[in-house]
């Protein structure tokens, strides 16, 4: 007997928006559980994430938002626009508002508001 097993492969397609945009910028001021630890974040505090077309900007946003506040960088991913920060709840919005300032106003950025949790 043979027993054949059809296992299919999935696949991700990213599709990006023309244009230079902050599509989202979000505080989480007091992260429940371990969800640091889930995110592979050693210090804890409030969260701050932003996503970002064209992805390359990301690393621009870090800049600003390090100059900005005192925050730790979490994660930063160039190749699909990620940022995430960690601090406390008033430096990560400082730095959050200061990413976004830099890339609306010096590079021409579109962005969605800086929101809360």
């Amino acid at each position: 007997m043979v027993v054949f097993s059809l296992v299919e492969k999935q696949r991700v397609i990213q599709e990006y928006v023309p244009g230079k945009q902050v599509t989202m910028a979000h505080i989480i001021p007091n992260p429940q559980g371990d969800l640091h630890e889930r995110l592979g974040i050693v210090t804890t505090g409030a969260i701050g994430i932003m996503t970002i077309t064209p992805s390359e900007a990301a690393i621009i946003a870090a800049d600003a938002a390090c100059k900005a506040g005192d925050i730790e960088l979490g994660f930063i991913d160039r190749f699909t626009g990620s940022l995430v920060i960690t601090g406390d709840v008033s430096s990560v919005e400082a730095a959050l508002r200061a990413a976004v300032n830099t890339l609306v106003n010096i590079l021409g950025f579109t962005a969605a508001e800086v929101t809360r949790s």
